[in-house]
């Protein structure tokens, strides 16, 4: 399973890009993979606030619909408005293209899991 190294990753299968005060937000390919072909993504707004580990959106697959949740607080400065037209984006590329939202971070994130302790929670869920 492709988990890059250079990010953080939650328990509920969201994974951050930090860097320079902000985070890049986006699902793991395990989560894609879980819920199947994408068909719609509902993203937090630009400007609004997030919470770690709160709900910020929700995304739709064939199989379901799913909350999104934030690894990080802080404010949003920007979202893939690509998915609005291509959400299958998410599918094809959820560490590249497919990221979601854009966080200016009040905070280093806490508690988020490296990319060896994330794998073997996948591993753990597939048993």
């Amino acid at each position: 399973m492709n988990i890059p190294e250079d990010r953080k990753y939650t328990q509920s299968h969201e994974w951050a890009l930090c860097a320079d005060g902000e985070a890049l937000v986006g699902i793991t390919a395990h989560a894609q993979e879980l819920l199947g072909d994408i068909t719609f993504v509902d993203l937090p707004s630009v400007g609004s606030k997030v919470a770690a580990h709160a709900e910020a959106g929700s995304i739709e697959s064939v199989k379901a619909a799913s909350e999104l949740y934030s690894p990080v607080s802080g404010t949003v400065v920007a979202v893939n408005k690509a998915l609005e037209d291509s959400p299958e984006k998410v599918n094809l590329d959820p560490y590249g293209e497919g990221w979601l939202f854009k966080v200016k971070l009040d905070e280093e994130p806490q508690d988020l899991l490296d990319a060896a302790a994330y794998s073997e929670l996948c591993e753990k869920e597939d048993h």
